[in-house]
């Protein structure tokens, strides 16, 4: 890897892991236990997963020192970690597959693909609380299979389509082109 390569790398590893840790503390969000909806959360993952595997790794490590800085309970912080499946599943196939990056189609299938996972990783996190104890006074199928799977699933894509978006701009880009792939 060239000095400039590993220079944009760890310059765009850093801002990312940045914005992933401000997001949290800053944007709003919406909590109902054990979920809570924090707008454009995912984004700076999705954006580093569109460019390697190891910057979606780093992030998604910012991202959940950012929940642990939000002062929201640990359900939501592990929920945060378990991100690291579908940004390395999303990650390593977008390396043997980048062409899936443009085509609007093609993107919206992988979304959901990577949306399913992201809500199987959350969905077994929650389950460990709720088989513990902690929300077992609520219906399994209404807080583990709706509110937090499909609720996944529902912010997952939106904040995959925003980082779509963003992702194709910086791609367009003469300075940055050469350094994100495609």
């Amino acid at each position: 890897m060239s000095t400039t390569r590993a220079t944009f790398n760890l310059t765009a590893t850093a801002l990312l892991i940045g914005v992933s840790i401000a997001i949290p503390l800053f944007m709003p969000k919406i909590a109902i236990e054990p979920m809570s909806f924090t707008l454009a959360s995912h984004v700076a993952i999705f954006i580093a997963m569109f460019i390697s595997p190891a910057m979606a790794v780093a992030v998604v490590l910012g991202a959940t020192v950012g929940f642990f800085f939000s002062g929201l309970p640990l359900v939501v912080m592990l929920r945060a970690a378990s991100h690291i499946f579908f940004a390395l599943a999303g990650s390593y196939y977008i390396a043997k597959h980048s062409e899936v990056l443009n085509s609007p189609r093609d993107t919206h299938i992988f979304s959901f693909a990577l949306a399913l996972i992201h809500a199987i990783g959350e969905m077994i996190v929650v389950s460990f609380f709720y088989f513990g104890g902690s929300y077992q006074e609520h219906n399994f199928f209404r807080v583990v299979i709706l509110l937090v799977g499909l609720g996944s699933i529902v912010h997952s894509m939106i904040d995959y389509e925003i980082a779509w978006v963003v992702f194709q701009g910086l791609s367009r880009q003469k300075s940055l082109a050469s350094y994100i792939r495609k």
